[in-house]
């Protein structure tokens, strides 16, 4: 595995960075915010530069590229939810477009009783992300997947604290799909796939707090000099880089699995979403303080990238949750591991 971006990749990172400034700025995120504008243009000129066409995993590098830098800029549109939830578990089911996202728990299938091959859905699934926006639902349950067109679904959005996320609850009530309709997709690559844009996402998010942060501390003096060169405002600067940066290296290498079809693949996606939940921790809290009171204000831009990589905390669960998967697959490991010091023979009799 190489575990630096390669000329390609670091120009593929500048071009993201020039559209995203001049297509994305913070004034076109406030006006979504405050105004509610309308991303859809926006979201037609990520389709029109091929964005949207980041589907195999095989890219799965410039994909976490692309994800790193729209949460630094606020992405308002659906973008994280069709290339990370839907489009792993239903490829090639949009048009040119149209948005998808995945309802991965909390409904069932069952035959259709009156249908020789159709199957009946039922049940509701909570905080789905861009579920109020979506054209096509990817929906996982014991039967398999199925894509469902939105029409099919009652959808409920739900009041975040993220004025520029959607959330919603996905409802079907007796709905009636053809077996036409069901995929044989890897639901544990798609969870793994989703995890590691989360946690892209909230890296991204995160950098854009310690570049405003350092902006700030450069700037806003006390007694005469910048609030930056007081050592206490030195360590909690470092300490939101350091966090940063493990977060962003363990979000790489779950990218690095999911390219490579790597056996870590699933241990890597939680550790990337665990580091990036703790990144969060840290950048809030110093963020925060480093502001001062002008960091609570809504005039500053400081709201929208603390709010983005909160809510991917919450988003597939926080860190304490994939600390423990991390836990669990390490004692595995460990139980399946032949002990140490035994001869192949002793490994031999234990095994038969």
């Amino acid at each position: 595995m190489l575990f630096e971006l390669d000329s390609d990749q670091q120009l593929w990172r500048t071009t993201i960075r020039d559209v995203l400034a001049k297509e994305c700025p913070p004034a076109l995120v406030r006006s979504v915010a405050d105004q509610g504008a309308d991303p859809g243009p926006l979201w037609r000129t990520f389709a029109g530069l091929g964005w949207t066409e980041l589907t195999e995993t095989a890219e799965a590098v410039e994909l976490a590229i692309l994800l790193e830098e729209l949460g630094r800029a606020t992405d308002p549109t659906p973008y994280l939810a069709t290339m990370t939830w839907f489009t792993p578990l239903a490829p090639g089911v949009l048009s040119d477009g149209q948005t998808g996202t995945a309802v991965l728990e909390g409904v069932t299938a069952h035959r259709d009783p009156h249908g020789d091959e159709g199957w009946i859905l039922d049940g509701t699934g909570h905080h789905v992300l861009d579920g109020d926006r979506a054209d096509w639902f990817a929906v996982v349950t014991d039967a398999g997947v199925f894509t469902v067109p939105a029409t099919e679904a009652t959808v409920h959005r739900e009041n975040v604290f993220d004025p520029l996320l959607h959330v919603a609850d996905v409802s079907f009530w007796q709905v009636r799909v053809g077996e036409e309709s069901r995929t044989r997709a890897d639901v544990g690559l798609a969870r793994d796939i989703a995890l590691t844009g989360l946690a892209l996402t909230m890296v991204g998010a995160c950098r854009r707090v310690l570049d405003l942060t350092l902006d700030h501390v450069r700037t806003r003096e006390q007694f005469g000099v910048p609030i930056g060169s007081f050592q206490a405002v030195k360590h909690k600067a470092v300490d939101m880089h350091v966090a940063i940066e493990r977060a962003t290296a363990l979000a790489y290498f779950a990218a690095l699995t999911i390219a490579e079809q790597d056996p870590r693949r699933a241990t890597a996606a939680a550790m990337a979403k665990a580091a990036a939940g703790e990144c969060t921790t840290v950048v809030f809290e110093n963020g925060f303080q480093l502001f001062g009171g002008m960091g609570f204000t809504w005039e500053n831009d400081l709201q929208f990238a603390l709010k983005r990589a909160l809510s991917g905390e919450l988003l597939l669960g926080g860190a304490d949750v994939h600390r423990a998967r991390v836990t669990d697959a390490l004692l595995d490991a460990r139980a399946a591991a032949p002990a140490a010091g035994t001869t192949s023979e002793e490994r031999h009799a234990a095994a038969v």
